[in-house]
């Protein structure tokens, strides 16, 4: 997913190499009849942009899921959340 929303920041100019775009995710595991099963990710995006860019980056966040193979694939059957945190 980071890959997705870095790539959709770079295609409009906001700059996402060179560790300005990093991506940290938390997982919470529950048993379901007795095995356990990922339920619900979250993915924190931590980017260095300029301010001038928040509108932007804003717009791109809330797309950039649905074009995201990784995304489409597994939020079916599991719960997930971004956001963006400024780095």
């Amino acid at each position: 997913m980071t890959g997705t929303f870095g790539g959709a920041l770079e295609a409009r100019g906001i700059p996402a190499g060179e560790g300005r775009l990093s991506g940290h995710v938390t997982g919470e595991v529950e048993k379901d009849e007795g095995v356990l099963v990922i339920k619900r990710i979250h993915v924190v995006y931590e980017l260095k942009a300029d301010a001038e860019h928040d509108e932007t980056i804003e717009r791109v966040h809330g797309m950039h899921a649905s074009k995201c193979p990784v995304y489409r694939t597994l939020s079916g059957c599991i719960d997930i959340t971004t956001e963006v945190r400024r780095a």
